[in-house]
């Protein structure tokens, strides 16, 4: 491990149930700009003036949305939503509820996400992503102080505290015609600016610190420790993914690397060059949880078409694999043959008129 003494230190709770890299799990306060932004936060919170979170993916602004509320002194739950998750036709009642009968499948009444954080705060995470027609019901509650179930004409009172978080300009959203201004200034009464962690450079090895302490107690191994090149290349890094890359990145280096040291091999940057620096095969572990940090690494690049890219690498590598036998391919994937010959066609790996016979001699 790294010498380095964290400051500060915010985790999600139940944060080893969280699946990987659906957010930030950790956010520490060591770099001069995070300790500026905890003296605002912390000043910010004990008052009810909405707060709007500014910062990019995977930085932890519902780690911070958590922190505001525990210091709020408010009694009632923190309630934490994606509004992004959502369609367009189920929003407006997961927010604001329904009663039985409002839609097909509604069955009967539900308290939406208001009233479910009544005396509380409610985290509104990737707020620019809600419909028009949502922005105004959400500034109407937010001015009334109340709630109308979808299908009901009676009004609940809510004693909530909003914050919310962008990732996106709502400024220039506003200007696009894609968010309301007037919401903008309502949400947007205490606003805290959440850097990204290239610009807080001296968090990196502290949070690396906690993830290695995090991971190797998961995968039962001793604390690896990091090679001065390696702390030299995290440090270095831009990390585009934020605190949600630098731990898919920690936790899949100790997954693969040899004698207890950390290399930058071993961490699978962009850029790393040298002796095993790629295609270096897990040396231990689960091998789906390594695939798993793949995939993650993948979605944070923004990789176009990522479906489709594995979908055709997993169907080309098992029929290479197979010796280009279709009945081996189709029971080593667990699928029936013809939904095997159908992906076969699909990326070009048959023709409609290859022949079957040999699949017999397996």
């Amino acid at each position: 491990m790294s010498e380095s003494s964290p400051g500060k230190l915010l985790t999600l709770p139940n944060a080893e149930n969280q699946a990987l890299t659906i957010r930030a799990k950790a956010l520490i306060f060591h770099d001069r700009k995070s300790l500026a932004l905890l003296r605002h936060v912390e000043r910010v919170a004990p008052s009810d003036a909405n707060v709007l979170i500014i910062g990019e993916t995977g930085t932890g602004k519902e780690l911070i949305a958590r922190h505001i509320h525990a210091l709020s002194g408010r009694r009632g739950p923190f309630i934490a939503v994606n509004c992004g998750a959502f369609s367009e036709n189920l929003v407006e009642a997961e927010l604001f509820g329904h009663e039985a009968g409002a839609f097909t499948g509604a069955q009967q009444a539900r308290a939406g996400w208001f009233e479910a954080a009544n005396g509380g705060t409610l985290f509104l995470d990737e707020v620019g992503d809600l419909p028009l027609a949502i922005q105004v019901k959400l500034l109407r509650v937010l001015q009334e102080r109340q709630v109308v179930r979808l299908g009901s004409r009676k009004s609940t009172p809510v004693d909530v505290r909003l914050v919310a978080a962008t990732n996106v300009d709502l400024e220039k959203a506003v200007a696009a015609g894609h968010f309301r201004l007037d919401l903008y200034y309502r949400l947007n009464v205490a606003p805290v600016m959440l850097p990204a962690l290239r610009e807080r450079a001296t968090d990196i090895l502290p949070l690396v610190d906690y993830f290695i302490e995090y991971y190797r107690h998961r995968l039962g191994i001793d604390a690896p420790t990091l090679s001065p090149e390696a702390e030299t290349l995290l440090t270095r890094y831009h990390w585009p993914g934020n605190i949600r890359e630098l731990e898919n990145v920690v936790h899949f280096a100790l997954i693969v690397c040899q004698d207890g040291i950390v290399t930058p091999a071993d961490l699978r940057l962009p850029g790393v060059t040298g002796p095993g620096a790629a295609g270096a095969a897990p040396t231990g572990g689960d091998p789906f949880a390594s695939l798993q940090v793949l995939v993650c690494r993948l979605l944070e690049g923004g990789t176009p078409a990522l479906y489709e890219q594995i979908e055709r690498l997993l169907f080309t590598t098992a029929f290479e694999y197979c010796r280009e036998n279709q009945v081996r391919t189709a029971r080593e994937l667990g699928i029936s043959r013809n939904i095997l010959r159908t992906q076969l066609k699909r990326f070009g790996l048959i023709g409609d008129a290859t022949p079957e016979t040999a699949d017999a001699f397996d």
